[in-house]
């Protein structure tokens, strides 16, 4: 189980990210473009993904926790229960959100500086906000 403090943690840890309030919930940006946030109605952590058919395959292997509202379906973001999930996990979905939205070159530097096993992040050329 992790808690909001779980992901303002590890959001934080993450190079050149600030927090900055979205809907009066905390928020997290990496330069301007939002990668995570928290929602109050169902409460979840909104994250951005790769695409939507990405998101569809996790929600559809673990529902337990990972979701959408009918507001998500056109939009390659995905909720997560924080109570269903542990902290590697969320620490790995942050991390990979945070690179969908990361610059180019800061992306670069963060991977350069990552051991070689930990060099999972992935981008994409484009997202909306979450």
């Amino acid at each position: 189980m992790t808690t909001e403090d779980d992901v303002r943690r590890i959001c934080l840890s993450l190079p050149e990210v600030i927090e900055k309030p979205y809907e009066r919930l905390p928020g997290y940006r990496v330069k301007t473009r939002l990668f995570a946030r928290i929602r109050e109605n169902p409460y979840a952590l909104v994250v951005s993904r790769a695409s939507i058919g990405e998101k569809e395959a996790l929600i559809a292997s673990e529902p337990e926790k990972f979701f959408q509202t009918p507001h998500y379906e056109a939009h390659p973001a995905m909720l997560v229960r924080l109570e269903a999930i542990d902290f590697e996990e969320l620490e790995e979905l942050l991390t990979e959100a945070w690179a969908l939205s990361a610059p180019v070159k800061l992306l670069a530097s963060f991977e350069a500086s990552r051991p070689l096993g930990n060099r999972r992040a992935r981008r994409s050329s484009a997202l909306p906000g979450i």
